[in-house]
């Protein structure tokens, strides 16, 4: 049952902890990324910022996944493994960040310019921040997961972009992924009805393109499969009594 999956007063209060190192340790990295910086030293920077906040990095407790973030350039959309990869003027990156802290996690994540962009990609990253915020009103207890979902699809689309169905939200706590899943395309008043004291990671997974995406050779990175941009916000939304209260406040 999806209230299963509902917290506790105390077990808020801790993710509002984790989700504030996610946010910190965010800000930390993003003030490093400019043309001719490696994804590795962000992921580097990331894991010392998460660690002196007396956590550990929610990624790592993904079987096989060995690194602190994801790094996702320009077609990559999630699940991108921070190489030694240089980014260059023009570019943007995608950065997803979990912390795991005293038993819970947060979640979080954000695409942005790197140096000089051109007025079409910034115009494709303000609608991921803007489709964001709009969902993100739509977490409210006697809601349903559909009107979150609905919102984002009906947003990216009007911009003239693609969701990524492939992809999605989820519900967090205690595991990084957990029910309820919270899809980017759906119709309103459908779906799991939200809950107070509900956690959720909104996720807004979208492409300038077709919004298909393929899995690369690394078995991680998923990426567009016609190279069009790929954009990536997520913020962790606890379901409060009186509307939503972002446990990694950053956008």
């Amino acid at each position: 049952m999806v209230n299963t999956f509902t917290k506790t007063d105390r077990q808020i209060e801790i993710m509002k902890k984790s989700g504030k190192i996610c946010a910190q340790a965010l800000k930390k990295v993003l003030e490093h990324v400019k043309p001719g910086m490696t994804c590795a030293a962000l992921d580097k920077i990331a894991q010392q910022e998460i660690k002196k906040r007396g956590a550990v990095s929610s990624f790592k407790t993904v079987e096989d996944y060995r690194w602190t973030i994801c790094t996702t350039v320009n077609e990559q959309v999630v699940h991108g493994i921070p190489t030694q990869r240089v980014l260059k003027d023009g570019d943007i990156l995608g950065i997803d960040i979990g912390a795991f802290y005293q038993g819970f996690h947060g979640d979080l994540a954000i695409s942005v310019p790197v140096g000089q962009v051109s007025e079409t990609t910034k115009k494709f990253l303000d609608v991921g921040v803007k489709t964001l915020r709009k969902a993100i009103e739509k977490a409210k207890a006697g809601n349903t997961i559909g009107d979150i979902s609905s919102t984002i699809q009906n947003s990216i689309e009007a911009a003239g972009y693609s969701i990524v169905k492939s992809l999605t939200g989820h519900g967090v706590g205690k595991s990084l992924h957990e029910e309820p899943m919270v899809p980017g395309f759906g119709r309103a008043k459908t779906g799991p009805k939200i809950l107070k004291n509900m956690v959720l990671a909104i996720e807004v997974i979208y492409a300038q393109g077709s919004g298909k995406v393929v899995l690369g050779n690394d078995n991680w990175t998923i990426s567009t499969k016609d190279h069009s941009l790929g954009g990536l916000f997520e913020q962790t939304v606890a379901i409060g009594k009186n509307g939503p209260i972002v446990l990694t406040p950053y956008l």
